[in-house]
């Protein structure tokens, strides 16, 4: 492998890495604000099962020789960072101990349109030339099918229920894919990425998006938003609300970087 082609791989790893670890950290924000106390484990269950594919991700890198893994994922700073946009925003106003104000319609949209699109990446990756990522793809895979109904099952049952709850999911589905733009972006190494055969490329797997969502939408009634893309994640760009959480994420870790934990 040439130092070029490192580099590609690594910066698909660190979208794969990076895009799980905020995910995750998202949807931990929710413990104790679920609407319900089965969906508090519930939700919790699939931010730890995130957490855990975000660490397989930075395990990767690390053997790749990018450093310390956990370093990787605490350390760096935003305009390091490869994760798309979406996972970054915040839930809603305030914060987990001030005031929290969140808006469970967005965290309904923005878990199942990224859900969908995590399978359907996984599913290409398990065809991956690196052979490590495409064994990580395979043990990955077997906790999504479980992640992708629940959020599914969320997503019907709201824009079944009521026509506030209609409204509310409505203006959610605006806002994700006001920020969708860039997920199936590979970055400024896209072009090598799809020539190393790393993944399939990114506009076949966007197809897969529309292809799959479509159905639901079409039963449901949803008119889906134009997708944007105001910012690019993946070169680095990112947004106010990615600082924040990265000083929670790193506020322990920092303290002394050589503890063990």
């Amino acid at each position: 492998m040439t130092e070029q082609e490192r580099t590609a791989l690594a910066s698909l790893l660190y979208q794969l890495a990076d895009d799980d670890f905020l995910y995750a950290y998202r949807g931990s924000e929710w413990l104790g604000l679920a609407p319900h106390i089965e969906e508090d484990v519930a939700s919790s269950s699939i931010a730890q099962d995130s957490m855990g594919h975000a660490a397989m991700y930075y395990q990767l890198l690390e053997e790749l020789g990018e450093g310390n893994a956990d370093a990787l994922a605490h350390v760096r700073l935003a305009h390091e960072r490869k994760n798309s946009i979406l996972v970054e925003r915040v839930n809603g106003p305030g914060y987990y101990m001030e005031k929290p104000e969140y808006d469970w319609a967005f965290a309904v949209v923005r878990n199942y349109c990224y859900t969908v699109a995590k399978k359907i990446r996984i599913d290409a990756l398990k065809s991956s030339s690196y052979e490590p990522l495409a064994t990580a793809a395979v043990k990955i895979n077997m906790e999504l099918y479980y992640h992708l109904l629940h959020w599914q099952t969320w997503f019907t049952q709201l824009y079944q229920s009521t026509e506030t709850a209609r409204q509310k999911m409505d203006a959610a589905l605006e806002k994700v894919l006001y920020d969708f733009g860039d997920m199936f972006d590979y970055g400024e190494h896209g072009q090598l990425i799809e020539e190393m055969r790393l993944i399939e490329g990114q506009g076949i797997l966007l197809d897969r998006w529309y292809q799959t969502i479509t159905p639901l939408l079409v039963e449901l009634n949803v008119t889906l938003p134009e997708m944007q893309m105001t910012r690019n994640g993946r070169d680095g760009d990112h947004t106010e609300d990615l600082n924040d959480a990265l000083a929670t994420l790193g506020e322990v870790y920092l303290i002394d970087q050589t503890a063990t934990w």
